[in-house]
């Protein structure tokens, strides 16, 4: 009798049987194009770590050495004016510090300081590249500021640029989103406002900005700072949003209308529900890092509270009130969001000019937020937006 076979995947498995170190793999590979890896680099880092597969502490130092190698060489280019070399290798020095944080929990001091170098490396890149041209900025709100990045537009054709303000979403931040597709955007002739919004990046690290349901504070302060531009056409603006982005890039577009497109990248219906059924079957949860990460960005102790603290994270009677052309992609066998509840978010949504793009196996995407297929979730998320705005 021949033994079962069980469905090979349709999708590169670095770590087979560890969804989220594979996952990570595919996520870091994805931003090849975009200038955030070179596969060499990352298989050279992944084969050291086969035989320490799960061990996070192994993860934080395998990236962090990564990270240090290609900031020496960005330094040694710098030193002698090779700036196109410079801010290549601090670029990719950057997202290998980042990649090294991902898994760290707690967020010690060994994770900050990682994170501060990742900071310090983007700024290097940002002060060193040409293309595009990009201003490290803050953005005003009630509590503070936002930290953020304006990516200047090429192609733009006038005078006030189109322009994408990006969140990430539970567990990415401002340069992940520039790793994933910005320089394509701004080619399109879209400036593109990256953001750390509650919970996320430098906001919460280094300013104290937890968790919060009414992202809407970090959505409209960015609206409120391109309206100071003269370099970009405030009827023009989009929100772009990857993963739990889900929710947030539908809440702010609900509740400030001044944003004219909307581009849920994955979705979140009831990120409450979703969280309480990985916690009932932790082991088997396909989680994107480690489940402490839900305490660490709520700033509690104990996963009670968190899901006290989650517990408006819910889009019915929100979605309702979108209005503005909306997209929302989704991978057909995302292990993180069912499909089901994706066609929930797009069911709910106002508006009468909506579209939901569902990535296929076959096609390439079909897994959470494209990243086995970068590039074509890029390509159609641009068209889409040229379409609504240019």
């Amino acid at each position: 009798m021949n033994a079962p076979t069980s469905k090979a995947p349709q999708h590169f498995t670095y770590y087979p049987g560890n969804y989220r170190w594979s996952a990570e793999m595919l996520a870091i590979l994805s931003t090849a194009p975009y200038g955030g890896s070179d596969i060499s680099e990352v298989d050279r880092i992944g084969r050291s770590l086969r035989d320490q597969v799960g061990d996070d502490d192994a993860w934080f130092e395998a990236w962090r050495g990564g990270g240090d190698l290609l900031r020496s060489r960005a330094r040694d280019a710098e030193a002698h004016g090779h700036k196109v070399t410079a801010a290549a290798n601090y670029l990719r020095s950057n997202f290998y510090y980042q990649c090294a944080d991902h898994f760290r929990q707690p967020k010690d001091e060994q994770a900050l300081a990682v994170y501060r170098d990742s900071l310090d490396c983007f700024r290097k890149f940002s002060a060193l590249t040409t293309r595009p041209r990009i201003e490290v900025v803050e953005l005003p709100w009630k509590e503070g500021s936002f930290p953020a990045y304006f990516v200047h537009a090429e192609n733009a054709g006038s005078a006030r640029a189109p322009c994408i303000v990006r969140f990430g979403g539970f567990d990415t931040q401002k340069e992940m989103q520039y790793l994933r597709g910005t320089p394509d955007f701004t080619r399109r002739g879209f400036s593109v406002l990256l953001v750390d919004g509650p919970g996320q990046g430098e906001a919460i690290r280094f300013r104290g900005v937890y968790l919060r349901e009414d992202f809407e504070v970090a959505g409209s302060a960015a609206l409120d700072y391109l309206a100071t531009r003269n370099d970009v056409d405030i009827n023009r603006v989009a929100i772009v949003a990857m993963s739990l982005g889900g929710y947030y890039a539908p809440r702010c577009a609900a509740m400030d209308p001044r944003y004219k497109a909307c581009v849920a990248w994955g979705a979140i219906w009831d990120y409450h529900a979703t969280w309480k059924r990985r916690l009932e079957r932790l082991k088997e949860a396909a989680l994107p890092v480690p489940a402490d990460h839900l305490l660490w960005a709520c700033g509690v102790r104990t996963f009670d509270e968190a899901l006290r603290r989650i517990e408006g994270f819910r889009l019915d009677g929100v979605a309702q009130k979108v209005q503005c052309p909306f997209l929302l992609t989704h991978g057909g066998e995302d292990a993180q969001v069912s499909t089901e509840e994706a066609q929930k978010l797009f069911d709910a949504i106002g508006s009468k000019d909506k579209t939901f793009r569902i990535f296929t196996a076959e096609e390439g995407g079909a897994q959470h937020c494209q990243r086995d297929y970068l590039t074509r979730a890029v390509d159609v998320v641009g068209d889409w937006l040229e379409d609504k705005l240019k």
